[in-house]
């Protein structure tokens, strides 16, 4: 099932013009960022984010992070039933500040 799912996500995360590749995949501009951020201790780690927000969403299919180092914010993306979810955290209190499908 989770063949099926998986280029669905992908589909659905352009028709909604979000960019669906992993952060590796960009050039590791804002994961080098996090990294630099995470080092200096200002942000949370987003494994530490990770276990704030997956329990939250249980049902839906976790399709990766993304960070903004402008806003020092890390945007989680989920997926059910063909609806994609967000969820924005701040990265430096694991603080939810924003959801969204």
């Amino acid at each position: 099932m989770n063949k099926l799912l998986a280029p669905l996500a992908v589909l659905s995360a352009f028709a909604l013009g979000v960019n669906a590749l992993p952060l590796h995949a960009e050039g590791g501009g804002e994961q080098d960022e996090a990294r630099k951020e995470r080092r200096a201790g200002n942000i949370l780690s987003i494994r530490q984010i990770e276990q704030i927000v997956l329990p939250r969403m249980a049902g839906k299919q976790y399709l990766g992070p993304d960070y903004d180092p402008a806003a020092m914010a890390y945007r989680l993306k989920f997926i059910q039933d063909g609806k994609v979810y967000f969820v924005d955290v701040d990265a430096r209190t694991g603080r939810v500040i924003g959801q969204s499908r």
